[in-house]
């Protein structure tokens, strides 16, 4: 798999997950085009990059998974701090003339450079995850249920809590993570009214470096452990493992997001802490839309995950979990529930 950094191209020796690279040299993305006829395809990472332990590494389980089941070549593109769309145009440009197909941008920021780019390749298909507001006949928007996901963990919270004090980190307060927000409140709320939900975000946009700076989410953490939160669920991309670090020193619960980050190697000695993860099966969402393009049918228009699909979940990885069966009894019941309809959850606080 070769990985492109502001859009030039380093050979990376790497297993999937395993975040470790070697460079072993550069060449540009026109010549990787003629260098061979092997498909390839192509992501492209939000804030935070491959490493932050959740929402791209999801992504690059996806595009990993892609290249042993399928055979096709990967290229991953990492994003420069504080970039601007004509960056992001550029980035997409340059994957496109390179021959991938598809390329997919990893977070809603990729909106306004693919509504530039994808026109100007009708014959490649463009993948983007968590938006729906651009659309065309080669786009694929992959969406997700996070309110869903994010209720469960609420119920969860409200079962673990001991304080009858939980707490909710936002990265950045877009539309997108007041969904995991909502739900989160919502989840607690319907399971003990008594329970406080204390929430933070991080950054007001323009500032989105609630995604990628984990001091700041563990100086939110320290903060909502100080006023007797014993549990804490973090949507906060890279800077929710700065979350993840307070919490685990102070000998209380985190919920974790997007990937199941029990299981990240980056996160390991604070794995014991994290008690569940509100995934989002962005792997797969991957997967799916690089296989339609390799099968002939490519996806096109909205592609929804939710609860009733798997396509959000909660995590039972940490065998403290599972023993509490009072709290799984609650998430299990919760989740019939909702994908019965008997449970409406709310897209915004």
């Amino acid at each position: 798999m070769r990985r492109i950094t502001r859009i030039a191209t380093v050979g990376v020796a790497s297993a999937a997950l395993a975040l470790t690279a070697t460079a072993c040299g550069n060449t540009s993305s026109s010549d990787a085009a003629s260098d061979s006829k092997e498909k390839s395809v192509a992501i492209a990472y939000d804030i935070g990059g491959r490493g932050d332990q959740s929402f791209n590494d999801a992504a690059y389980a996806g595009l990993a998974k892609a290249e042993k089941d399928l055979k096709v070549k990967g290229n991953d593109a990492e994003p420069s701090d504080g970039e601007s769309d004509a960056d992001k145009v550029q980035r997409l440009t340059e994957l496109a003339r390179a021959g991938n197909n598809p390329v997919i941008g990893v977070g809603f920021a990729y909106a306004p450079a693919i509504k530039k780019v994808a026109p100007k390749f009708p014959k490649t298909t463009f993948g983007i995850i968590d938006d729906s507001s651009v659309t065309g006949k080669n786009i694929a928007n992959m969406v997700f249920n996070e309110e869903q996901g994010s209720y469960l963990a609420g119920v969860a919270a409200a079962k673990a809590t001991k304080s009858k004090t939980v707490g909710f980190i936002g990265g950045v307060e877009t539309p997108l993570i007041k969904k995991f927000e909502a739900g989160y409140a919502q989840g607690v709320k319907d399971t003990d009214p008594s329970v406080k939900v204390l929430s933070q975000y991080l950054t007001q946009p323009p500032n989105f470096d609630g995604f990628s700076k984990p001091d700041l989410g563990k100086a939110a953490a320290q903060g909502q452990l100080d006023k007797k939160a014993d549990v804490i669920y973090a949507a906060a991309g890279l800077a929710g493992s700065g979350s993840i670090e307070a919490v685990s020193a102070a000998g209380k619960w985190n919920i974790g997001v997007d990937s199941d980050q029990y299981k990240q190697a980056g996160l390991a000695q604070y794995k014991d802490s994290i008690l569940t993860s509100v995934t989002k099966d962005i792997a797969d969402a991957v997967f799916n839309l690089i296989k339609s393009v390799e099968d002939g049918e490519p996806q096109n228009g909205e592609i929804r995950y939710g609860l009733d699909k798997d396509g959000v979940g909660l995590t039972d990885s940490n065998p403290a979990y599972v023993k509490l069966t009072e709290v799984t009894a609650a998430v299990d019941k919760a989740k019939q529930e909702i994908v019965d309809g008997k449970i409406t959850v709310k897209t915004a606080p």
